[in-house]
């Protein structure tokens, strides 16, 4: 990245986001501030609704190649040509790797202990490639995009990853007796670059009964990796289990670029503004950026 622009020695682009955000980035702020941590901010404002604030966003990114990022509403009333922020992002910025770390935070009291997953999910297809329409009146046709490329990539991604911490086994979720093409297509893939890599061990399931195997013990799960969808539901059930969407982190990785942000997509609309959000996430994500940063 490019010197910092005030004399730090990075420059990181922060988007605080709506609902709790701009509270949580207050706390990173303070936490940098105090432990001296050389990184500047420069702070973008995007909302739910304001496309020139997406615009602004994405360049400062592509200028800063990392950010920080508090999550951004999602108005379902919107029409369907408005897409999602979150898909925007991602897919202008091929922010293909959406890696999750659930692991049981110490003092925290929970039913399922010692828990310790690392999900990468597909970040730029599947069923949120934004493919939508009504062929006929009250019949609509939702498109799940799956290439060979991408799923290439991500599974190449996962394996390097666990090789790379030292984990012993990658769990392919799909849904491929259903979906014989889609899915299928995905798992030849995951298989195919399983062959690489012969001293990880290498299964597959099928996402529904995944999320029933998630509770340990034995924990079965080590590094994860699956389509955009079943991405999204197993982070949300993993957070749960490890004590809910304040305590996970996520990111975003691409190939030039890479966002850092909570794991789960909730705003806090309801306790905003009232200083008891949990920091814990956001502030998790902000060390996962500077470990990115090799800080």
């Amino acid at each position: 990245p490019p010197p910092a622009k005030y004399g730090g020695r990075h420059t990181v682009t922060m988007m605080p986001g709506d609902g709790i955000g701009p509270e949580l980035m207050l706390h990173v702020k303070e936490v940098f501030r105090h432990a001296c941590v050389p990184v500047d901010f420069e702070e973008v404002l995007m909302s739910a609704d304001a496309a020139e604030d997406m615009q602004n966003a994405i360049v400062a990114i592509r200028r800063n190649r990392v950010a920080l990022k508090g999550n951004i509403e999602t108005n379902h009333n919107l029409p369907p040509s408005h897409k999602s922020r979150n898909n925007i992002l991602r897919t202008s910025l091929d922010l293909f790797a959406n890696v999750i770390h659930c692991k049981s935070v110490p003092g925290v009291a929970t039913r399922h202990p010692n828990i310790d997953i690392l999900i990468v999910r597909e970040n730029t297809e599947g069923e949120y490639s934004s493919l939508e329409h009504e062929s006929v009146s009250g019949v609509v046709e939702s498109l799940k995009i799956i290439t060979k490329t991408k799923s290439l990539r991500i599974a190449e991604y996962a394996f390097r990853l666990a090789q790379e911490t030292g984990r012993k086994k990658v769990t392919a979720v799909h849904k491929a007796n259903i979906m014989k093409l889609g899915d299928g297509l995905f798992l030849q893939c995951c298989k195919e670059v399983a062959a690489g890599y012969p001293d990880i061990a290498f299964d597959s399931m099928i996402v529904d009964n995944t999320t029933m195997q998630l509770l340990p013990p034995p924990p079965q799960f080590d590094v994860m990796v699956m389509p955009n969808l079943y991405g999204n539901i197993v982070n949300n059930v993993c957070a749960g289990l490890v004590g809910g969407p304040g305590l996970v982190p996520g990111a975003n990785y691409g190939r030039d670029y890479a966002v850092f942000e909570t794991a789960t997509r909730n705003t806090g609309k309801s306790i905003a503004n009232k200083n008891v959000a949990n920091p814990t996430a956001m502030l998790l994500a902000s060390c996962m950026m500077l470990d990115h940063l090799k800080w």
